[in-house]
């Protein structure tokens, strides 16, 4: 993947940009001051502003530490399997109980109005 101390801070090591329909998906690999590596993925949407007439871009980011790629991999392979097939695994309902019953449970209501078009 390459290595982080020949590399400035914050340099990516690796990147993979995936376009898909108004939306960009950056997948950037860069090291922390520990030198450890990390994954940012970051969506851009392109946004017109009627007022002054002019393109703009909206970015979301998420931080993806190397602890958590296997909870996360694990997390996006039974979405998406969700998705193609309509079932929802055994131990998928289990992780849901336990979130929910360690008061970890959000409504994504609860993290602001915004347009998710």
């Amino acid at each position: 993947m390459g290595e982080p101390e020949k590399q400035d801070r914050g340099a990516d090591f690796y990147s993979k940009s995936v376009r898909a329909g108004k939306r960009t998906y950056f997948f950037d690999v860069k090291a922390t001051r520990a030198n450890e590596m990390f994954v940012t993925i970051t969506e851009s949407k392109r946004r017109f502003n009627e007022v002054d007439g002019r393109f703009s871009y909206e970015k979301h980011k998420i931080f993806l530490y190397g602890e958590d790629f296997e909870k996360f991999r694990d997390g996006l392979n039974a979405a998406i399997s969700f998705v193609e097939n309509g079932k929802n695994t055994d131990d998928d309902q289990q992780d849901d109980k336990e979130m929910s019953s360690a008061g970890l449970d959000v409504s994504f209501e609860d993290l602001g109005g915004e347009d998710e078009n």
